[in-house]
């Protein structure tokens, strides 16, 4: 997030705060599932929800458009709970209760998820093979992320640039 401040402060300002220990015990219950810790300590720095007013009932997911691509977001926990609940792969051999997802396109159809066993970090695309441990952890997951944000800062990733504080996506 420090990377995401620096190249790009203006979408940076725009994120909430945290997440409270109670949100997350909340969001426990209600799902029946404990978090990972490194999913709870992303969200104890970083809850990436809309504010209500700004919620789309009409899409699966909403946050922050833009971030980390063009496309996706990283969920908020609300969003995180609304996904889980209602995963377009659930229900078959394709999706497990003991995937949270955190990262995902608006209609859900695509994004990544944390195994709450170990925490390794997958992914799915609705149509495609649900891909496990793609990364071996969220740190190993967001040191990718903090790559491309240095490439982005430097004006050497020829998909984003950053104008007025603000990630362009080509």
């Amino acid at each position: 997030m420090s990377l995401l401040r620096e190249h790009a402060p203006a979408d940076h300002a725009d994120l909430p705060g945290p997440a409270t220990e109670q949100m997350l015990a909340a969001a426990e219950e209600r799902t029946g599932i404990s978090l990972h810790g490194d999913l709870r300590t992303w969200l104890l720095q970083n809850n990436l929800d809309l504010p209500e007013e700004d919620v789309d009932d009409d899409v699966m997911c909403c946050g922050f458009d833009g971030f980390p691509d063009e496309g996706s977001f990283f969920l908020g926990i609300r969003a995180m709970e609304r996904l889980y609940a209602n995963h377009p792969l659930s229900g078959g051999s394709e999706w497990r209760e003991e995937w949270i997802p955190f990262l995902s396109d608006q209609d859900g159809w695509m994004g990544k998820f944390i195994d709450v066993r170990d925490g390794r970090i997958g992914r799915w695309f609705v149509g495609a093979p649900t891909v496990t441990g793609e990364y071996a952890s969220l740190a190993h997951y967001f040191d990718s992320v903090a790559e491309m944000l240095t490439r982005i800062g430097a004006g050497d990733y020829p998909v984003c640039s950053v104008a007025e504080g603000r990630l362009v996506w080509s």
